[in-house]
């Protein structure tokens, strides 16, 4: 029997958890069962690399200069009508709408879409234009249950038409001990420094770092030991620095870029911190539990479905960095409950988070359909 062909369909391809879960997809899938392409507006940085690596080709159909660009769309609609797949997947709203649209002109047979972000500050009128598009597929994939009651309570897609597969992280190996006092010293922080961790895009309005800036001005009053670890890179970067020296917290805050793989800066936290003003999911969270540490994050999208409020983390409300330093003072004076959280979120992440339970979802999704359709 040929093999299936899976079109994936994303906008940029960059660093972001889409493409990391697509990577997972193009890893882990039976290579004897399934031939995958992934189209995309642009591939920038280091995963289309890994993508290419494990034997998956990438089409760029150039950047959107508008909503359903006319000329991407043409040549998306050229992959889509070449690869001729069985199964086209779309996720982010202009993978959706590529998916959508040039999968209905080019007659596939079965265009699953995929809400990956967290829609609850979305306009009346971007609701109704995602209604629009989705109503071309025949699927859609939830990330979360708040992702799951959006579609089918606020736009009305069919519920026996929407799967949850939350995602999954592969758990990667503990880096060397040397390596991590390496960058320790680099760093200058002490053993008996205690170390706050955050993961993400310096997108404020998304991520809200600086309300982790107001956190940690208030923590360094009861915990003066206390710094803040920021990983990640974005638009924002030089706003933040800013406000880090307008409020006197230059020794205070550590800025060490994108790193395509953070793993070894986790080994430096105590606590992990996000204080997303929304978020349909949070992978970031997942790598911190797979490292044992406790999370103090904001109560909205995702995120309370991820973390177990009171056994694995603190939660407290967006925009409310006092709050959150609460939750953490409460952590740091308290070990055992540390511990106990880091522990507890481990195991959390093996059971309900891991890679091969993703892939296997998205595996049984894939065959579910290929088989109401008479393809398998």
């Amino acid at each position: 029997m040929r093999k299936i062909r899976v079109l994936h369909c994303l906008e940029t391809v960059g660093s972001g958890g889409v493409e990391q879960r697509r990577l997972s997809l193009v890893k882990n899938l039976n290579t004897d069962f399934y031939d995958q392409h992934l189209l995309c507006t642009q591939a920038i940085g280091g995963i289309p690399q890994q993508i290419i690596n494990a034997g998956c080709s990438i089409s760029e159909v150039g950047v959107h200069r508008q909503v359903f660009d006319l000329k991407s769309y043409g040549n998306a609609l050229k992959v889509v009508k070449d690869f001729k797949p069985d199964v086209i997947h779309g996720a982010v709203f202009e993978g959706v709408s590529m998916a959508s649209i040039c999968g209905r002109i080019g007659r596939v047979p079965i265009i699953i879409g995929e809400e990956t972000s967290d829609p609850q500050n979305r306009s009346w009128k971007g609701s109704l234009l995602y209604r629009g598009v989705i109503s071309l597929t025949h699927h859609m994939v939830a990330v979360s249950p708040a992702v799951e009651s959006y579609l089918t309570n606020n736009i009305y897609y069919p519920a026996s038409r929407v799967s949850m597969i939350t995602n999954g992280v592969a758990q990667k190996a503990s880096p060397d001990e040397s390596y991590i006092n390496k960058l320790r010293d680099e760093l200058g922080f002490r053993n008996s420094d205690f170390v706050i961790g955050t993961v993400g895009r310096l997108l404020d309005h998304h991520k809200r770092v600086s309300d982790l800036l107001v956190c940690l001005s208030c923590v360094i009053k009861s915990v003066p030991n206390a710094k803040l670890l920021i990983v990640g890179a974005g638009p924002d970067e030089g706003k933040l620095r800013a406000l880090v020296n307008e409020m006197q917290l230059t020794d205070k805050v550590f800025f060490v870029g994108y790193q395509p793989d953070p793993q070894p800066y986790y080994s430096l936290m105590d606590i992990f911190a996000l204080a997303s003003a929304y978020e349909a999911f949070g992978l970031v969270l997942v790598e911190a539990m797979y490292n044992k540490l406790p999370i103090v994050a904001t109560r909205t999208g995702g995120i309370p479905k991820v973390v177990l409020e009171g056994e694995t983390a603190f939660l407290s409300s967006t925009y409310d960095p006092h709050g959150m330093a609460h939750n953490i003072i409460k952590l740091f004076r308290n070990p055992e409950l540390m511990t106990s959280f880091g522990d507890k979120a481990l195991a959390r992440a093996i059971a309900d988070f891991s890679e091969d339970r993703y892939v296997s979802d998205v595996d049984a999704l894939y065959r579910g359909l290929l088989s109401e359709r008479g393809i398998i």
